[in-house]
């Protein structure tokens, strides 16, 4: 069976670009392939050495993978810093990493542009961490969006590099793995194309807002002085409120705002009331899960515990074959 591997920072809550980007397909396909989903506390502090509340972050994120649908028992969820593993393959990639093809990564110069006082080291070498994170577990296929692109192609370099330099095959060169339709991008309220954190709290709805935050936020969301003329093509901010609609909206409520605002009779305020009831009742199952499992911290534990057992299995094997490959005394 195909290997799949996954991995989402800590630093903070799920929103519903994460759902419709990724976790709907996981719980997917934790019943058709052996699907490893890993929490990245260890990449979150390229960007953020010292975080507040580390462990709350990552308490949160494994109760809405939960709540979502995730299944301990299908799949194995773990927390990056739960499996040590990963440090020690890190570092064998690591010595075998130019420091060249490292700084021609599109990701790194993009941080250094953003982030001038905070060129560390975790910053570029980066992608042999997560190299070594898909590798460790022998992944055949990774879902990654476009700017991770090219640290996948970087996890196919590493690998390979590593089957020449000792004559072997033993890592699979992993691929990226396509939803296909499957994948909804899910837009800002701020008028960009793209729902995050980074962007700012009020873009993003998270998997956890109350009915009264996402009617706030929602009402806030840009938009303009309404049409002009018949059939005017969309501005981007009221493309998306439509984009947004589509997967959480009925068919004549779409419908019905798509005329009014072919007719120029649109009025936004009706269809933000409209769009924010229809995503609290999207959401509300998984909110109210993600509310009880927050009452469970024991069993929440126990989860990760279990994660970081199966994730330690896996690893430790990894690690005790390429230790064997390089010629280290196997332990």
């Amino acid at each position: 069976m195909e290997i799949i591997l996954s991995g989402i920072r800590s630093t903070g809550q799920l929103h519903l670009g994460n759902y419709f980007g990724a976790i709907r397909n996981f719980v997917k396909l934790q019943h058709t392939h052996n699907c490893y989903f890993f929490i990245a506390d260890y990449h979150s502090l390229t960007t953020h050495p010292t975080p507040e509340n580390l462990q709350a972050n990552v308490t949160q994120v494994l109760v809405e993978y939960l709540a979502s649908g995730l299944d301990p028992e299908k799949a194995t969820i773990y927390i990056q810093s739960d499996v040590p593993e990963v440090c020690e393959l890190y570092l064998l990639l690591t010595m075998n990493a130019y420091v060249g093809e490292l700084e021609r990564c599109t990701s790194f110069k993009e941080k250094i542009r953003k982030q001038p006082n905070n060129v560390n080291s975790g910053l570029l070498t980066y992608p042999v961490l997560m190299a070594a994170d898909i590798l460790l577990h022998k992944a055949h296929k990774v879902p990654v969006g476009k700017d991770q692109e090219q640290h996948l192609e970087m996890a196919r370099t590493f690998a390979g590099r590593f089957n020449r330099l000792y004559n072997n095959d033993y890592f699979p060169s992993p691929k990226a793995f396509n939803f296909g339709d499957a994948l909804v991008k899910i837009p800002g309220l701020d008028g960009s194309t793209k729902m995050g954190k980074s962007e700012g709290d009020a873009n993003a709805i998270y998997l956890a807002d109350s009915e009264k935050t996402i009617h706030k936020k929602i009402m806030r969301a840009v938009t303009d002085s309404g049409p002009e003329k018949p059939n005017q093509e969309k501005a981007q901010a009221i493309q998306n409120l439509f984009d947004i609609m589509t997967v959480v909206s009925d068919k004549q409520t779409i419908a019905f705002f798509e005329e009014a605002y072919s007719k120029c009779t649109i009025r936004y305020g009706d269809m933000k009331k409209q769009l924010a009831a229809d995503v609290y009742k999207f959401i509300e199952p998984i909110g109210n899960r993600i509310r009880e499992l927050n009452q469970k911290p024991e069993f929440i534990r126990e989860v990760a515990d279990y994660g970081a057992e199966k994730a330690r299995k896996s690893a430790r094997k990894t690690i005790s074959e390429v230790r064997e490959i390089i010629g280290f005394r196997t332990v």
